[in-house]
């Protein structure tokens, strides 16, 4: 079986995927729209002063500039990434491709920039009509996009600089077949606010998501009791979702399935895709209950004692938790599902683990999907948990003046990218050597699988949502003690927070994160607003209210 390490080269970002021989795998309420709302001690409904949203605006001013040097005034498509070397005035480096994931937060980006008044309403128009236009016109599959596209010519390439696909002409496992689950969920997630934000582009949207069908992803074999079906070739888990689908390759074919991988852990970015698979009634809600908050003891049944994968060598070990039966809302079908928890060492802290200790694994999805509204015993939770780890673990265990680690570009100007994140390194691991005498005490699900020596700024503006004082004060801190990661594009993408060292570059992924937190935090919760607007939300609403996490 194939692990799901959250940093796939055919996922939202560009690590290697490891394979190891186990696998981890309706609206808002009335305040969410509209200019924040003074009280009388001069704070907000959000709990910003003026002076600090005139603050936040003014990064916002300054982000929105990026997206002039970035877009490709031809095609219309946002570009991977700019490099600005050594802080130089204009770029030395530009990263002339894009994702799927790229163009759906750029979406994003256009949105929030008319909501913060940066632009008119017939600028974001004109300018998501042309990007639309051009999507419209990309070699698809199914309506989904594929991993990589030329920014230049539209064409798809198998990686970044490396061939145009149309050199291939038969069925291969590469990117060129590759269409990514998790891009093609943030992909769909802009298109859905762009349908709300601006309704005039309604038609072109509903064209571009009507061909669009999630149930590609989803892993219908047959289920058990267990985690996993013996009975299938690979015990695999079935009920969950593919990371990605190979367009003429499918997973049920010979040995087609040796090269798929499950999104197991449900607390990380591909979480966007079941909640819109879901929300168009493409998955059913298996999906949500088979998947894993922390990866599973065997299931408390004796066939499954022998069957079910052992995931001792997980960053916690034993995993606090209990089995919960769950009847679900559309089916009626009962799902025992294994409520786990991690325990921060030396604490009663109580939290969901993202599979290797990034902040965007565990908040990105808050970005569009009301998750601190609408699930406040369950991913809600997680997502305010998951800020406090990261501040204490940063702060206390590193000694970091700053916090927020998270999947980002390296600190230095090498164009390098890496996965950062809060793994618990210092505390005690046995790996599969650990039992209750000598547990794993660490604080993701793998350990080992990020390092925890790169700080990003987005990390905090996703967190303004959940820990609204703290990542301002974050975000000052960065400003402060590190002036050269602030260029007159904004924040730029890293920084070491012991050497001051900065990697120069934007990443439209970054930044898009950072415009979207921004339009959160200025116009109360305006960008998870759009997406709360539209029917596709019913899912979301429906399944994050009725779980209640062991996080209590």
């Amino acid at each position: 079986m194939n692990i799901e390490r959250t940093f796939r080269p055919n996922g939202i970002r560009r690590l290697p995927l490891v394979v190891m021989a186990v696998m981890a795998l309706t609206l808002l309420p009335a305040q969410g729209v509209g200019a924040a709302v003074g009280t009388s001690d001069g704070s907000t409904s959000g709990g910003f002063t003026h002076a600090q949203l005139a603050n936040l605006l003014g990064i916002a001013k300054d982000t929105w500039k990026f997206y002039g040097k970035d877009v490709d005034p031809k095609t219309h498509l946002p570009l991977d990434n700019l490099t600005f070397a050594g802080g130089s005035a204009a770029p030395t480096g530009y990263g002339r491709y894009t994702s799927a994931a790229n163009i759906g937060v750029y979406l994003w980006a256009v949105v929030a920039a008319h909501d913060l008044g940066l632009i008119s309403e017939r600028q974001a128009r004109t300018q998501l009509a042309a990007t639309l236009t051009e999507v419209g016109k990309l070699n698809r599959s199914s309506g989904f996009l594929y991993q990589w596209y030329d920014t230049t010519t539209g064409h798809v390439i198998q990686n970044p600089g490396g061939i145009d696909c149309t050199t291939e002409t038969a069925p291969k496992f590469d990117n060129c077949y590759f269409i990514s689950n998790v891009d093609n969920g943030w992909y769909a997630s802009g298109l859905i606010v762009v349908r709300q934000a601006m309704p005039e582009l309604r038609r072109m949207v509903d064209r571009l998501v009507a061909p669009m069908n999630f149930g590609l992803f989803y892993d219908a074999r047959a289920e058990t009791h267990c985690n996993t079906n013996p009975a299938i070739a690979g015990n695999q888990p079935t009920g969950q979702m593919f990371g990605g689908y190979y367009v003429g390759l499918p997973p049920d074919q010979g040995d087609n399935w040796t090269h798929y991988y499950h999104n197991g852990a449900l607390y990380s970015d591909p979480r966007i895709s079941a909640y819109i698979g879901m929300g168009l009634h493409q998955m059913p809600g298996n999906v949500w209950w088979r998947s894993w908050r922390t990866l599973p003891p065997a299931a408390p049944y004796a066939d499954c004692q022998s069957s079910d994968p052992d995931f001792s060598w997980q960053g916690q070990w034993p995993v606090s938790g209990s089995w919960h039966t769950y009847s679900d809302p559309q089916s009626g079908q009962k799902f025992n599902v294994w409520e786990g928890h991690y325990v921060y060492t030396g604490s009663g802290l109580t939290f969901v683990p993202t599979y290797a200790g990034g902040m965007f694994e565990g908040l990105m999805a808050n970005e569009v999907v009301p998750e601190t509204t609408w699930g406040p015993r369950s991913f809600g939770l997680a997502d305010a948990r998951i800020a406090q780890v990261q501040i204490k673990y940063a702060t206390q265990q590193l000694h970091y003046p700053v916090w927020g680690l998270s999947p980002s570009s390296t600190a230095d100007d090498s164009g390098g990218y890496g996965g950062f994140g809060v793994e618990g390194l210092t505390f005690p691991y046995y790996g599969f050597g650990a039992d209750a005498s000598h547990p794993n005490q660490g604080l993701s699900q793998c350990h080992g699988c990020a390092t925890e020596d790169v700080v990003t700024p987005h990390a905090s503006f996703i967190a303004l949502d959940v820990a609204p004082q703290q990542a301002y004060a974050n975000i000052q801190a960065l400003r402060a003690l590190y002036p050269g990661v602030y260029g007159p594009d904004g924040f730029f993408d890293a920084v070491n927070p012991t050497t001051g060292s900065v990697g120069h570059r934007y990443l439209v992924l970054d930044q898009s994160m950072i415009m979207a937190g921004l339009d959160n935090a200025i116009r109360d919760r305006a960008m998870q607003s759009h997406f709360a607007q539209d029917s596709v939300s019913w899912a979301a609403r429906t399944y994050l209210s009725m779980e209640k996490m062991s996080i209590q």
